[in-house]
């Protein structure tokens, strides 16, 4: 029976890596209505197929690579790709996203995903050339820095044109921090690259020459017309993004006093001027890039042109790794950082987390628990931006202190007894956006299927002042609304900048008018709504399933416990006491369990998961 529903390609690729066997599985149209795509149909998949307790780094997990049904599209902001698996950092489920080109070029090759599953006895990569499929040899790329994999598998397939996604030296030594990067997009965050490492897959690289067809192509065009008139007058996505980028929360950040400082100790920065979206424009720029067919251009190509560090070259510092390899560390050497990020880009680092386990020993070091004896002679002062350096490549080749901080800042700080010391929730280091500074963010932050990421709390609803950061009133409600928008666009995959537009904290129906165009299965809001709603609700189930209950969503002692020192947001911070009832009002709208935060059978029932009551309460 042919695929229906318009966008999708409605095949499947799945990859025995220990078999060698390939096969092209035909997508389910029922389970497709019901979870979408990307985030929703690998969460679907990695449940059912992924046994509770296996090993992340095992030959039993999985790494699913999907993209949405609005990929490849004339939609503008819809070209993501998903990497999805069980996490070897935070040990629970985990999306991470990238944009760029691959996702586009992997629904022209005829695959709405790729299910990878066993391991390889010896270093190979995926070659997908329309409906040709083969895994072939990598042992003379592997070792090889991200770009030069991607340079040279394109060079001996013989076209500049394909699309490779791929793991560094990080991911190949099994950095519980390293990513998986798509040109120079990085599915960075949980340490999936080091998966893809224990599976010995170096690469995967596909060509496309298929066509997609939509259910609507009228409705899309004057759909996509809309979204452009809207974007070209927006003063952020159609100018701030093409000129800054997402750098200006460095300065606005800054200002509020919500900057993550020095490990999180302060959160005011003396040097923010010095590696802020001016200093980028005025120092470093080049040009900027965007992701195909999107017209924001977020993307700065940017060059470090005199001192120490000239010549370093890289899509990038965005305000992320500003924020993590600048202030998070002391640093406000914009050279340094530029030359940070193309690093870690190269070793195949996740930024966020590489910048904060930094952070952590930096703090470890200046209050004596770790000395020069352990950092091989580095002075690893807040603000040594040649120790910040060092301290990467250490990291990458898994030498001295840095084999320590490769695994995380929760596996570091119990290695080193500095557990007070690790800002980390479930495991992964948060982004750079105040969860003691803004409430609703804290709250995201605890109940998060990821733990620390930007990605499920998003603190744009805050940052605008259409909620209150201050207050804990009405947070439940509020995050619970991001955590579906999340979902559900993680489902289309739609690029989350789509939020300067479409809204900060709820789905709208320009969301129902995009999926529909091109599909055509017919939603409306509260059907979109409900989707996401069922695929938080099944990552929760994954994550109770591996153990997490309500004690588990908290967060880092330092939060808990010691209030903002200075500046604008001075004296906030969550007390304990304020978390536990933000969770409990977050809980009742979610249809948790209060005692456990589990999901309860009538949540389960309502979203057309029973198939998972069994599982959750026996």
């Amino acid at each position: 029976m042919s695929f229906v529903y318009g966008g999708y390609a409605g095949k499947i690729l799945r990859v025995n890596l220990t078999s060698g066997d390939i096969k092209k599985e035909e997508l389910d149209q029922q389970m497709a209505s019901k979870f979408l795509g990307g985030n929703g149909l690998a969460a679907h998949f990695l449940y059912h197929e992924l046994a509770p307790g296996i090993d992340p780094l095992g030959p039993e997990n999985k790494v699913l690579i999907f993209t949405g049904p609005v990929a490849g599209t004339i939609l503008p902001l819809c070209s993501r790709v998903g990497v999805f698996s069980k996490s070897p950092l935070t040990g629970l489920f985990f999306d991470s996203y990238a944009g760029g080109n691959f996702a586009p070029e992997l629904k022209f090759a005829g695959y709405d995903g790729i299910i990878i599953e066993g391991e390889a006895k010896s270093p190979v990569y995926l070659w997908i050339d329309d409906d040709n499929v083969s895994l072939r040899p990598a042992e003379s790329i592997w070792g090889r820095y991200t770009y030069a994999t991607q340079n040279a598998i394109k060079k001996d397939l013989g076209d500049e044109s394909i699309q490779v996604g791929c793991i560094g030296p990080a991911g190949e030594k099994l950095s519980r921090i390293a990513g998986v990067f798509f040109g120079v997009r990085a599915a960075g965050r949980g340490g999936l690259g080091a998966v893809l490492g224990a599976k010995k897959l170096k690469a995967i690289a596909v060509r496309g020459s298929k066509d997609i067809t939509v259910s609507d192509l009228n409705g899309l065009i004057k759909l996509t017309g809309e979204i452009l008139e809207i974007i070209r007058k927006h003063p952020v996505a159609g100018k701030s993004y093409y000129e800054y980028g997402t750098t200006p929360n460095m300065a606005s950040n800054n200002m509020a006093g919500i900057l993550g400082t020095r490990n999180w100790q302060v959160e005011e920065f003396e040097g923010t001027s010095r590696i802020d979206g001016d200093a980028m424009r005025q120092k470093t720029l080049i040009k900027s890039k965007a992701c195909y067919n999107c017209p924001m251009m977020c993307g700065k190509l940017c060059l470090v042109k005199d001192g120490p560090y000239k010549g370093a070259l890289t899509e990038g510092p965005e305000y992320e790794t500003l924020f993590s390899l600048g202030s998070l560390c002391g640093i406000d050497s914009l050279e340094a950082i530029t030359l940070g990020d193309r690093l870690c880009d190269e070793l195949g680092f996740d930024s966020i987390s590489a910048g904060a386990a930094i952070a952590f020993a930096m703090e470890c070091f200046e209050k004596g628990i770790v000395n020069r004896n352990d950092t091989d002679g580095l002075e690893l002062n807040f603000g040594n931006h040649e120790a910040m350096i060092a301290l990467l490549e250490k990291m990458a080749k898994r030498e001295g202190l840095g084999d320590i901080l490769a695994e995380g800042t929760a596996r570091a700080a119990i290695r080193l007894g500095a557990e007070s010391l690790a800002i980390h929730m479930r495991g992964l280091e948060p982004a750079g956006h105040s969860a003691r500074g803004l409430k609703g963010m804290g709250l995201g932050y605890a109940v998060s299927t990821r733990g620390g990421s930007h990605h499920d709390p998003r603190p744009k609803g805050e940052y605008s002042g259409q909620i209150d950061r201050r207050t804990p009133s009405g947070k439940g409600e509020y995050v619970a609304k991001i955590n579906n928008m999340t979902a559900l666009e993680d489902s289309m995959i739609m690029c989350h900048m789509a939020e300067n537009f479409l809204g900060f904290f709820d789905l709208t129906e320009m969301h129902v008018k995009a999926i529909n165009s091109v599909t055509g299965i017919g939603y409306d809001l509260n059907d979109v709504r409900k989707l996401g709603e069922r695929v938080w609700n099944l990552e929760r189930a994954f994550n109770v399933r591996e153990g997490v209950r309500r004690e588990n969503d908290t967060l880092p002692n330092r939060f808990l416990t010691e209030p903002i020192p200075s500046g604008p947001s001075q004296g906030l911070y969550i007390t304990p006491e304020v978390l536990e009832k933000m969770k409990d009002d977050y809980y009742q709208i979610r249809g948790w369990d209060l005692k456990t935060g589990i999901p309860k059978e009538a949540k389960l029932r309502e979203l057309g998961l029973e198939d998972v009551i069994m599982d959750l309460w026996g």
